[in-house]
């Protein structure tokens, strides 16, 4: 309920339609919020850490320290990464977001190797814990704001689909876990001698590690560039494909520069029989009307392919059968069949490209040959001049 009235005096819409200057707001607001409920929890915890004796108290302190910094670099990154292009960053600045992930992650691990030594340390030099129920009731009571933390976290990170934010809710939930690990160890060190502080305080400097480093290489991938998520490929396709005039769509290459920015090319089939300015149209119609429904910038590159030419036609479907006889049903992506006519009209070539899977048994030269062979088998004289490519690659074979 509070979370929806945040978006609601903040960000009206959101929850309606994401526009990039909703994306944006939303952002801002999860890093305000965030910075304002754990500069909250870091003074309450720095009062009890020192009025209890706790290392593992004043471990919990500087966990929601570390956070609070993360809304400050979440803020200024999401302000950032909306800034319009300039003729220094021509494709904008959303990835500041990126950048402002790598800058905390290295905070928290930071943070997390020096209390892992701290605690450690306390191990072998325990300190008997002071205060009463009264610590532990006003402790208890900060869980309640990082659980709700958690859900506000995760509502915001859905409407953005920011890895930042989702990270952010993820290492609420981790904290809630944590501070309950301190309740247990506040209350069960009033009645044994066993350092259970220190323990704690282990515990927590190991899950302040394991999410630094897991935002570490979280944001270090997209930093160098990785697989576009399967629904952004997926959508786009299915969007040329709706366009008029586009017959298949292949070699998809999509260039993140933050979550709502994306650079793409693509190659689309369209019809070779007509003529050049209705060819240039139907592939800029599409290119806008992508770039209506998604965050897409799309330059699309035109394959002609032959709906009418029976030759083209038999061919494609013998090349077709073979793969999928030999490699299994749609193992491989046939398109841009031509065939090449000697003096006598008569077809002696074929020109094709052919799209791998990322993982094939099979080489380019090997698929090659087999299809070189096969092809003989219903003529003689036809010589194969196919051009292979990798989804996951953008290195090319011609053969």
């Amino acid at each position: 309920m509070f979370t929806a009235l945040l978006l609601k005096l903040f960000v009206p819409g959101a929850e309606k339609e994401m526009t990039a200057q909703r994306r944006i707001r939303c952002g801002i607001l999860s890093g305000i919020t965030g910075i304002v409920c754990n500069t909250l929890l870091v003074v309450v915890k720095i009062i009890l850490a020192v009025s209890a004796g706790s290392i593992a108290v004043a471990a919990d302190a500087v966990n929601n320290l570390s956070d609070a910094v993360t809304g400050i670099i979440t803020a200024a990154g999401f302000f950032i990464s909306g800034t319009p292009p300039d003729a220094e960053h021509p494709f904008g600045h959303g990835r500041t977001e990126y950048v402002a992930g790598l800058v905390v992650a290295v905070l928290v691990m930071v943070l997390g190797f020096s209390f892992l030594k701290d605690s450690v340390l306390s191990l072998f030099h325990p300190e008997k814990i002071k205060g009463g129920r009264l610590v532990v009731i006003v402790f208890t009571s900060t869980l309640l704001v990082k659980c709700w933390l958690f859900f506000f976290y995760r509502k915001i990170a859905s409407l953005l689909s920011s890895d930042v934010v989702r990270s952010a809710a993820f290492d609420s939930l981790s904290d809630c876990l944590g501070s309950l690990l301190v309740i247990v160890s506040l209350v069960a060190s009033r009645y044994t001698t066993f350092p259970l502080d220190g323990c704690a305080g282990i515990v927590i400097a190991l899950m302040i590690l394991w999410a630094g480093g897991s935002v570490l290489k979280d944001t270090v991938n997209k930093l160098l560039g990785e697989q576009p998520k399967g629904a952004l490929a997926e959508k786009l396709r299915e969007t040329i494909l709706a366009c008029p005039g586009i017959d298949g769509v292949h070699d998809l290459l999509i260039h993140s520069y933050g979550e709502n920015s994306h650079y793409v090319t693509a190659h689309a089939e369209i019809s070779g029989e007509g003529d050049r300015l209705s060819a240039h149209d139907i592939l800029e119609n599409a290119e806008r009307t992508v770039e209506k429904v998604l965050p897409v910038h799309l330059l699309l590159h035109g394959d002609l392919c032959s709906k009418s030419s029976p030759e083209a036609l038999y061919w494609r479907s013998r090349m077709e059968a073979v793969m999928d006889e030999i490699w299994g049903e749609d193992a491989f992506q046939l398109y841009d069949l031509r065939v090449g006519q000697d003096e006598n009209g008569e077809v002696n070539v074929l020109y094709a490209r052919i799209l791998l899977p990322g993982e094939c048994g099979s080489s380019p030269e090997e698929i090659h040959d087999i299809l070189q062979k096969k092809m003989r088998e219903h003529d003689g004289k036809i010589v194969l001049k196919i051009h292979f490519s990798r989804i996951t690659s953008e290195e090319c074979n011609d053969v």
